[in-house]
């Protein structure tokens, strides 16, 4: 009969070792959450649990340290003035603010998307033979992003004290990213390009879209040029670059001129071997990296790379500055029209459309359906005002929810072609207004408010750039070049003025709070 084996105690003793190292590192843990009390003891637990009531705020300090630090703060910031001022403080129309989404229908439809997504990133990664589980990706009713969708409503974008939009943008600037694709408009082009086209589909210009851990989506459009280079004066508006910090800046001016009608969008440094190339299922998208011999990972737009219109982006080695654009709502939630500009701009070497040949073309876009009558008319003033102050030439379509009509607002979207040129002021955008003469009130009061010395708009631009992760997002020309062109636009009211009275040109669209007279902003001025 054989004797014992001297091997057995140490392999029981192994088998002991990774039974003890299993309940320790997995069933352990696992025991303990199961049987952790419901109240969360944690705070962020406390902050991410949608039936929570929120902490009850810090005790206020007291009455006088409170009033000389507010009002030190307030003399020393001016975009804390502009906001406190009270035209940026008017009462809402009467009634709650009709909401574009409805919250339950659209926590049914994400929440769907949400075990799609999981259905398909767990047979990815069973194609791969990846053995590791991975954790599936929760849809939480309190994700900055779902808030800002539910937050939009007839009066724009967001509300105009958000804190939906702040912890937006501290979360795409902070989360990790879970995938990243191609845009839609890309993926339509599938790599085809008719180099004969003087214009290139904007699918190739190349952007990203970038999946958070929370489910959020964000466009990335990587940084193509350096914040102190200029536009060439050879360029066509149609092959200019597209910049990151313009639709950094755009977005600030937006909610500074109180239009809210640009998506959130802030500055990241983006590490583009982990945080896309590793992350991403596309095999085109994996295709176009590669290392350059500075020893630098790039990557390119395939239509582009072929045509040799547009080259590649690199990092330093791996991190690349970029804007990230929080998404609007899905269009099965949220239907958008994208309407051609009646002023748009004839993309070509040579030809000229018709309001660049006739002055009295606003007399022919008022008799048509929906300028004939409402604001649609007054929205394209304002976002001409917009697009010229920013420098913006390539307005060649709008959108909007067709949820609010024909009188809803149109969206800002797509600046990247901004702020190319501090040294030159192109007129010619503020053809809508020149030519219709005919401005919005509120708008009006807001652009003299920001010509005042106090809350003058290059400081106020400023301060608000300073809060981006970016910083600076624009050279002090471009800055300065938005007071130099904020008074061309008064100009430009002054003689609309002059020419057909203060009643036809100055719209009444909504019905503003009597302003103290110390505050009060005057039409003459």
């Amino acid at each position: 009969m054989p004797g014992p084996r001297r091997d057995r105690p140490a392999v029981l003793l192994l088998l002991g070792a990774l039974l003890a190292a299993d309940l320790y590192f997995h069933l352990w843990p696992r025991a303990r959450r199961e049987l952790a009390p419901s109240a969360p003891s944690c705070p962020c637990r406390l902050r991410s649990a949608p039936s929570a009531a929120p902490p009850p705020p810090p005790p206020p300090p007291p009455a006088r340290a409170a009033s000389s630090s507010s009002s030190s703060s307030a003399s020393s910031s001016p975009l804390r003035r502009l906001f406190a001022h009270p035209l940026y403080r008017a009462a809402a129309p009467p009634g709650p603010a009709e909401p574009l989404l409805g919250a339950r229908e659209a926590l049914r439809y994400y929440r769907r998307k949400a075990a799609r997504w999981n259905r398909r990133h767990k047979l990815y990664r069973q194609e791969l033979n990846l053995t590791a589980s991975a954790a599936l990706l929760p849809l939480r009713p309190e994700a900055s992003w779902l808030q800002f969708h539910l937050g939009i409503s007839r009066d724009g974008l967001y509300p105009r004290s958000s804190p939906a939009v702040s912890r937006l943008l501290r979360d795409m600037h902070d989360f990790a990213t879970i995938s990243a694709d191609y845009s839609q408009d890309e993926k339509a082009l599938l790599g085809a390009c008719d180099c004969s086209q003087i214009v290139k589909p904007s699918g190739v210009h190349l952007k990203l879209v970038l999946r958070f851990q929370d489910f959020g989506k964000a466009m990335f459009k990587p940084m193509r040029q350096k914040r102190e280079e200029e536009t060439p004066e050879d360029f066509f508006y149609f092959v200019d670059f597209q910049r990151h910090n313009a639709e950094i800046a755009a977005f600030h001016l937006d909610r500074i001129l109180d239009f809210r009608r640009v998506p959130p969008t802030v500055g990241r440094l983006i590490n583009i071997t982990k945080e896309i190339l590793e992350v991403t299922r596309n095999e085109v998208l994996q295709s176009v990296f590669f290392v350059s011999p500075a020893s630098n990972v790039c990557f390119f737009a395939k239509c582009p790379y072929m045509c040799k219109t547009e080259y590649a982006v690199c990092g330093n080695p791996h991190l690349l500055e970029g804007s990230l654009s929080a998404f609007l709502p899905s269009l099965n939630l949220a239907p958008r029209l994208s309407i051609p500009n009646p002023w748009i701009r004839s993309y070509s070497f040579d030809g000229k459309e018709e309001w660049e040949v006739n002055p009295l073309y606003c007399d022919t876009v008022r008799e048509i359906y929906p300028y004939s009558s409402g604001n649609r008319l007054l929205n394209i003033v304002d976002m001409a005002i917009f697009d010229f102050l920013i420098g913006n030439m390539d307005r060649h379509h709008y959108e909007m929810f067709t949820k609010f009509g024909d009188d809803g607002f149109l969206l800002h979207l797509d600046n990247a072609r901004g702020f190319g040129r501090h040294s030159h002021d192109e007129i010619s955008i503020l053809a809508p207004l020149s030519q219709c003469c005919v401005i919005k009130r509120t708008t009006l009061l807001r652009l003299q408010l920001l010509a005042e010395p106090e809350y003058q708009l290059s400081a106020v631009m400023r301060e608000s750039l300073l809060q981006d992760p970016l910083a600076p997002v624009l050279t002090e020309p471009h800055l300065l070049a938005l007071d130099r062109r904020l008074q061309l636009i008064l100009k430009a009211v002054r003689k609309c003025i002059d020419t057909h009275g203060e009643a036809k040109v100055v719209a009444n669209d909504t019905r503003q709070p009597e302003a103290p007279a110390s505050d009060r902003v005057k039409l003459s001025t």
